[in-house]
């Protein structure tokens, strides 16, 4: 893979609780703890260790940094804060918070980059 296209907004999603026990094991398939963090800009979130997003929580997460990156604001969608939404997993066990941080760089469409 070559990116030559430096992105305009960096994603954190942290898991930040759980909606049905105090622990993921016979729950979340991912292993989710409290604190895990997961990073991207435009590719699949992964953590630390390298490991990816759950499958099932990426498809709730892609809407959103779409919003986001056309302008949107994420209070009118239920969000903490422009850039920042918690949301849980489709499986119901769960809670993230996704936060977006501006780079400063251009937008993909506007910033003329697709002829």
């Amino acid at each position: 893979m070559k990116k030559w296209y430096n992105e305009e907004y960096e994603w954190e999603i942290e898991v930040i609780g759980f909606l049905r026990c105090d622990k993921t094991e016979g729950y979340c398939r991912n292993g989710e703890e409290i604190g895990d963090k997961y990073t991207c800009t435009y590719g699949c979130p992964v953590n630390a260790d390298g490991q990816g997003i759950c499958s099932k929580t990426m498809t709730l997460i892609y809407p959103i940094m779409e919003a986001v990156r056309s302008g949107g604001d994420l209070t009118k969608v239920g969000g903490n804060s422009k850039f920042s939404k918690d949301l849980v997993c489709p499986d119901g066990c769960v809670l993230f918070r996704i936060t977006a941080k501006e780079t400063g760089n251009e937008n993909f469409f506007s910033g003329k980059f697709v002829d």
